[in-house]
């Protein structure tokens, strides 16, 4: 067996840091042009080359998604900033267009190239014909069983990868072909710019009766028929390696750094204990806890195990989870004085009692019984955006851990007395 790769979402530097911190041996993210996650910060092309740097000291790989579907305002551009990535040391390109893959290899001969799961590759043979052209790796359409992927594994090269989405937001349309953003709001799905109209309550009628407006499936927040669940394979390693995947990808570029902790962490314990030795594999409860405490919809396993016709993966609510937020991330620790710095996230109170997650998978309950400001000050709380604090603690904290409160926090900071 392969051990697979645990590939993280960067959707800025923060959240690059972080993965790599938190055990990601690859990550993924995009410039500002062409990736399919146009409301994460992104890379300019100054910052694509520090990102490749960091990894490179970390021994992190380092792919460019360029996964857009071009039109021909954009595929003029893709030259140049294939190039750039290319020079600056980037491990693969992932693309799904037939024309930006065909610049890529023209340009950039001597670079990877992974088909993103847009290209809906859902069999052998689309596979060898895209290993035929030179491609790497392919990310597996999400719509595939395991089954389905075990055999399509048995059935080409040995040298070409799979890839698979095993945790994160799920796509309605298959694929994540959908047109519908770009109907409603002119914002085309398909080059990064999704309003996620599926998250959207809708009603129907009938042609002949236009005034009578019918729920669909309803709870007591509407009607969410398009709205699916999460995916979260955590519990199921074992299936994941034994159907050949080489690459467990996380979803969530545009989610946040403690998302990016607590999910890599979680999935890089799993992996490496089930390669420690498989008899002896048992799902964590603490692999659990990260994970529960990530803002999330209902987990599913996505179509690993069911059809989409059997089982829609639908999550009809408008509300995610959200039992815990963030309220700092660890920037160092001081031996001497047994202080914790921190850089603020949301409001921490003089008495909280915090969870804490490190990146070697550590987890830490502490209150906050004596908070400073960064000129040595005593606060009563910290309530400034990014403002640095720091607060005694009994434990070692290494950089990039982080310091989360129990509960909602629309809800918590609301209820507080003003």
């Amino acid at each position: 067996m392969n051990k697979p790769e645990i590939l993280a979402p960067a959707g800025d530097f923060e959240k690059l840091r972080v993965a790599a911190a938190y055990g990601a041996d690859a990550v993924y993210l995009s410039g500002r042009r062409f990736g399919l996650r146009a409301g994460s910060a992104n890379f300019s092309p100054e910052e694509i080359t520090e990102a490749i740097r960091y990894c490179k000291s970390r021994n992190v790989r380092c792919y460019i998604a360029m996964n857009i579907l071009a039109r021909p305002e954009d595929i003029v551009h893709v030259e140049s900033e294939a190039r750039h990535c290319a020079e600056a040391g980037a491990d693969a390109f992932i693309v799904s267009d037939p024309g930006i893959f065909s610049i890529i290899r023209r340009s950039c001969p001597d670079s990877d190239i992974h088909i993103s799961t847009q290209a809906s590759v859902t069999n052998a043979e689309a596979c060898r014909f895209w290993h035929s052209l030179g491609a790497r790796r392919i990310v597996l359409a999400r719509e595939l069983s395991l089954r389905e992927i075990a055999e399509i594994r048995s059935e080409i090269p040995e040298d070409l990868e799979l890839e698979c989405f095993v945790h994160g937001a799920m796509c309605v349309s298959y694929s994540g072909r959908c047109l519908l953003s770009d109907r409603f709001t002119g914002r085309s799905a398909n080059r990064g710019d999704c309003a996620q109209p599926c998250r959207w309550e809708y009603r129907v009628s009938e042609v002949k009766r236009p005034d009578e407006i019918f729920t669909v499936e309803a709870d007591a927040t509407g009607s969410y028929i398009f709205n699916s669940k999460d995916m979260c394979m955590i519990r199921h390693i074992p299936e994941l390696v034994r159907a050949g995947i080489n690459s467990l990808k996380i979803e969530g570029r545009v989610k946040g750094s403690f998302y990016a902790a607590g999910v890599t962490r979680a999935y890089r314990e799993a992996v490496d204990l089930y390669f420690s030795d498989p008899s002896a594999y048992t799902v964590s409860d603490k692999w659990i806890r990260f994970l529960d405490r990530t803002v999330h919809r209902e987990f599913g396993t996505g179509f690993f195990f069911d059809r989409p016709g059997e089982n829609p993966q639908l999550f009809p609510e408008q509300i995610s989870h959200k039992p815990a937020f963030v309220v700092g991330m660890v920037t160092r620790y001081d031996p001497l004085t047994h202080r914790v710095y921190v850089s603020q996230r949301n409001k921490l109170n003089l008495g909280d009692e915090v969870s804490v997650i490190t990146p070697d998978g550590a987890e830490y309950r502490i209150t906050a019984t004596e908070l400073l400001d960064e000129k040595g000050v005593p606060i009563e709380s910290t309530p400034h955006p990014l403002m640095n604090y720091s607060m005694t603690c009994p434990h070692a904290l290494p950089e990039y851990s982080f310091l989360s409160k129990d509960g909602d926090k629309d809800v918590s900071l609301k209820s507080e007395p003003v």
